[in-house]
């Protein structure tokens, strides 16, 4: 077959495009020829806690957000800053970087709906308060831009001895909850496309409880990925980190140390036949996109610490995909909570992944 220096150029010019719009994240708006990808881009983020409420409503936070054009005091303020002043800054984030889905932790109900009063009607949400199923206590609820996804259907599980109802695991911290979602990316020329999306947040005290957690939400996504066929995506603050000796929850998860003992019931509820995905595990999205597209910072808990103190940093919250495939995963950032006039929206950093889904 003779050289064809047209198909040469054509061939360098796709893949340099794909990877222009890939990274611009317009991929989910346009195809080149022959590429047939389309990108959705998720989010996870934990929140902190409203844990200096007022009275401050949306509307009065934004009616009083400064003119833009007049310069601050840089780094003027200083350590955690109340709910009513950090949310605008959470919302900008995820308008900036054309989130269509978002997995949050620790928020509480005035949170989960100010967030969606802030994305307005074009959003939709699930979840439930971790203490009572209903409202109380903190959520790990799942945002979806409507235009992009549909939801199918939706559940809750505690992160227990006892699944099924609220309850708290013996010696851990806080009650643990996992929002379960069945959804439809309904964008790209690919589409529709289904998939199974889990948000999660694993307890900061308890090993053992942490253990359970990723076993349970093993179980839970091998059998997604049987029953769908589909991708299955989890997201969340796993209060593991990757290595070291808190770092047992990650290692299950991803497949290095074996799966503890969970609530039979569940399992049984959640059961394949062994010949089935034996060895499902979920990968973490930052080792498996190119390393050229893993941008921003390593660590995604800072603490509310000053600029430049990195005595707690670490990198417990994570974007899986399921070791099924059916997913490709293009681009990955550790954005900034931080802001140059000392606002730090939250004490973790938001994870931003680009994944298409197959």
């Amino acid at each position: 077959m003779g050289f064809n220096p047209g198909a040469l150029v054509f061939g360098l010019f796709s893949t340099l495009a794909a990877q222009i719009l890939t990274r611009s994240g317009l991929a989910r708006y346009c195809t080149i020829e022959g590429t047939k990808e389309a990108t959705m881009r998720i989010a996870t983020y934990n929140l902190r806690y409203d844990s200096m409420p007022d009275n401050i409503s949306v509307e009065q936070t934004l009616s009083s957000l400064p003119d833009p054009l007049q310069q601050y005091t840089f780094f003027g303020k200083k350590g955690e800053q109340p709910w009513s002043t950090r949310r605008i800054k959470v919302f900008q984030h995820l308008e900036s970087e054309g989130v269509v889905l978002a997995g949050f932790q620790e928020a509480l109900v005035r949170q989960v709906t100010d967030l969606a009063e802030l994305l307005g009607n074009g959003w939709g949400w699930v979840g439930v308060g971790r203490d009572d199923g209903v409202a109380a206590g903190e959520f790990s609820p799942i945002f979806y831009k409507k235009s992009d996804v549909e939801l199918v259907s939706n559940d809750s599980f505690w992160l227990s001895d006892t699944p099924d109802v609220p309850s708290k695991f013996p010696g851990a911290g806080s009650v643990r909850i996992c929002t379960a979602t069945h959804l439809v990316l309904k964008t790209g020329p690919g589409a529709p496309v289904h998939f199974t999306y889990l948000n999660t947040h694993l307890d900061d005290q308890s090993d053992a409880q942490r253990r359970l957690a990723a076993s349970m939400l093993l179980v839970r996504a091998r059998y997604e990925a049987f029953h769908t066929k589909g991708p299955v995506i989890i997201t969340g603050d796993f209060n593991s980190p990757a290595t070291g000796t808190d770092s047992g929850a990650y290692q299950i998860i991803t497949g290095q140390l074996a799966p503890v003992a969970i609530n039979q019931t569940f399992a049984d509820k959640y059961s394949v036949p062994g010949s089935v995905l034996p060895n499902f595990t979920m990968l973490d999205l930052k080792g498996q996109v190119p390393r050229s597209a893993v941008s921003g910072d390593f660590a995604t808990y800072t603490g509310f610490n000053a600029p430049g103190d990195s005595s707690v940093y670490s990198r417990i919250d994570f974007v899986y995909g399921g070791s099924n495939g059916k997913w490709t995963s293009t681009a990955y950032k550790v954005g900034s909570s931080l802001t140059d006039d000392g606002v730090l929206a939250s004490d973790h950093r938001p994870v931003f992944a680009e994944i298409t889904l197959h």
